[in-house]
């Protein structure tokens, strides 16, 4: 492709809205453009690179077993209300209405498509185990987009869609998909660090995550010192620092706990207040939350013997106290995980007041009634706790689990921090942040179910499968590349990635130098080698700084005073690291053509194979 016959309008500074060195580098290299607040269109060098990373994560999808299928963006709303995501999506949801007022949804993620389409078809075991992949745009209407294409609101995805008979085959196409993300991160020149991750809104019994480090990124990560493990603060769990007992236990080693005591505490609520005016420490108080929670699911609650879940569907929003150490906090993302909840939040001060009788900085579980209670581990483990005693302007001492309270359920809801221990090895753990790149999930029957989706089994008998979900989004992914991959002058593509494998910069494109450049070009394209050539009546130095820019592996330089010299000679620059060297004018080609190959070649090592 010759410079001049291509559309790359490169800038000299990047806009102001532009914030990270991912959103700013597309913009300069002329890769994308904004139409809107979180909508981005990718120019003919940006697509390039786009396409190229499609290409990798369809090679790698096709060697997993996947099947490539094209669902529409535009999915009747009637998939997404048997699911139930069509009430507890959110305002992220885009729904639209046709001519006729059918209603609408633009795909932000492709599992009620997918189902349906399987659903319709799926009739015998023997068509099992399905797994179906899909690189589709999608929308999400976020608040707040930013980042360039890192957190747009119509993007690119590729989601992959598993059905099986049993746990067993779901277990191996999670593995053989965990496996094929890891090659496809390698071949593109990233360093993931998989994490295991709560599985949110999607729902399911496991889910690993992806992610990069990244001063911009949205998540925390916490990982051991010593071993591999490595989650999402979402999921993370740490080795207790107590040791918990069950409730009976609990009860008999009341008996030698002094009875409740009654203790004014005026205007004194919280509990860095508290532990000042009883002059303790903040793990001898209970902590006592009351929270809100949307769409909690009924199986659930009725497992967990809440008596107000006998109805056939769970109320829309269910108001429950959470109880921990302290010290400690809340991870509200577990809790909304434990509910099958699609979103929790703190309770209004007024309903704080409407459950528990008190203002806000008095509750407590002694004496608490009619409201589910979900306990932390850590406060199995208190004897002679502080709390507030339902009261303005009281607490308790010597609250006795077991004894003065019993919560409907124990679970770990403790968020994990830097410094806790491992809950493998022991050692001390650390954060970082990340930034999410690809998520696999353990769906089991989440929307099999809801969708009724069945298939006859060996005995002739109705079942219904399991399900499991691969999502990798490809923007993002680009964009991190940048983000890894760039230095001061500009984007330092991986050959895997780049618009082009080599560029030919002519000093000056007339005479000897145009004749020299324009055989190098047909040479080059004759091996193979995605070659462009800077064919412009531009400066020298506008050229390099444009290369630097646009960030093409391999770059050959073509002047006068080089081609003087017998023989004839031209200068290769490899742009990682800048180092450079003449050669031969009659060896160039071959020489390029050599470097290039070898450079995929590095990367396609990781093609197909275990990593």
């Amino acid at each position: 492709m010759k410079f001049s016959q291509f559309f790359i309008p490169t800038l000299r500074e990047a806009p102001g809205d532009a914030a990270v060195v991912s959103h700013k580098l597309m913009l300069r290299a002329g890769m994308i453009r904004r139409l809107a607040n979180g909508l981005f269109a990718y120019l003919p060098l940006g697509l390039r690179s786009f396409r190229k990373l499609e290409r990798i994560i369809r090679e790698e999808m096709d060697a997993a077993g996947a099947l490539e299928v094209k669902p529409t963006v535009i999915v009747p709303a009637e998939l997404w209300k048997e699911s139930g995501r069509w009430d507890t999506m959110g305002e992220a949801l885009l729904r639209v209405k046709n001519r006729l007022g059918g209603d609408f949804v633009v795909s932000p993620t492709a599992e009620e498509a997918i189902t349906a389409l399987v659903r319709d078809d799926l009739s015998s075991y023997k068509q099992l185990p399905l797994n179906l992949y899909q690189i589709n745009t999608k929308y999400r209407d976020e608040v707040r987009p930013r980042y360039g294409v890192m957190r747009g609101r119509e993007f690119v995805m590729k989601d992959a869609y598993s059905f099986h008979t049993d746990d067993a085959s779901l277990a191996r196409t999670y593995e053989d998909m965990g496996r094929a993300y890891r090659r496809i991160f390698r071949r593109v020149g990233l360093s993931v660090i998989p994490v295991r991750a709560d599985s949110g809104a999607m729902g399911g019994s496991g889910s690993e995550e992806f992610m990069v480090e990244s001063e911009i990124g949205d998540n925390t990560l916490i990982l051991c010192k010593r071993c591999e493990y490595a989650a999402n603060v979402e999921k993370a769990a740490c080795k207790p620092d107590f040791v918990s007992v069950s409730v009976s236990a609990a009860r008999e080693a009341a008996a030698g706990i002094p009875p409740i005591e009654r203790i004014d505490t005026p205007d004194v609520k919280s509990i860095a207040e508290l532990c000042a005016f009883l002059k303790t420490d903040a793990e001898k108080f209970i902590k006592t939350l009351v929270y809100t929670a949307s769409n909690p699911n009924v199986d659930i609650l009725k497992s967990i013997g809440w008596k107000n879940s006998g109805n056939k569907n769970a109320p829309a929003t269910l108001h429950f106290v959470a109880l921990i150490r302290g010290d400690l906090e809340v991870n509200e993302a577990k809790l909304a995980s434990l509910l099958g909840a699609s979103d929790i939040s703190l309770a209004t001060d007024g309903d704080v007041e409407r459950i528990t009788g008190a203002p806000v900085g008095f509750a407590g579980p002694a004496g608490l009634k009619d409201v589910l209670i979900i306990a932390d581990e850590s406060v199995s483990a208190m004897t002679g706790a502080v709390t507030g005693a339902l009261v303005k302007d009281v607490h308790l001492q010597n609250v006795a689990f077991g004894r003065d309270f019993e919560p409907h359920l124990i679970a770990d809801i403790r968020t994990v921090t830097a410094g806790d221990r491992c809950t493998l090895c022991g050692e001390e753990l650390y954060e970082k942040k990340g930034n999410e790149l690809g998520h696999i999930f353990k769906l089991g029957y989440k929307y099999t179910k809801t969708m009724k989706v069945s298939y006859l089994d060996i005995d002739g008998k109705a079942q219904t499968p399991l399900m499991g979900c691969y999502g990798i989004g490809l923007d993002r992914t680009l964009a991190t590349v940048i983000e890894e991959h760039h230095d001061d002058a500009g984007i330092v593509w991986p050959i895997t990635l780049a618009p082009f494998e080599a560029l030919i910069i002519p000093v000056k494109y007339d005479g000897v130098v145009k004749e020299a450049a324009d055989n190098l070009y047909a040479e080059l394209r004759e091996l193979g080698i995605d070659t462009l050539l800077d064919d412009r009546n531009e400066r020298a130095g506008v050229k390099f700084n444009d290369g630097d820019l646009i960030g093409i592996p391999f770059r050959a330089v073509i002047g006068d005073k080089n081609l003087n010299n017998s023989p004839p000679l031209i200068e290769l620059k490899y742009r990682a690291d800048g180092k450079t060297r003449l050669v031969e004018l009659w060896k160039a080609a071959e020489i390029i053509a050599a470097e290039v190959r070898a450079e995929i070649a590095s990367f396609a090592g990781f093609a197909g194979g275990e990593t």
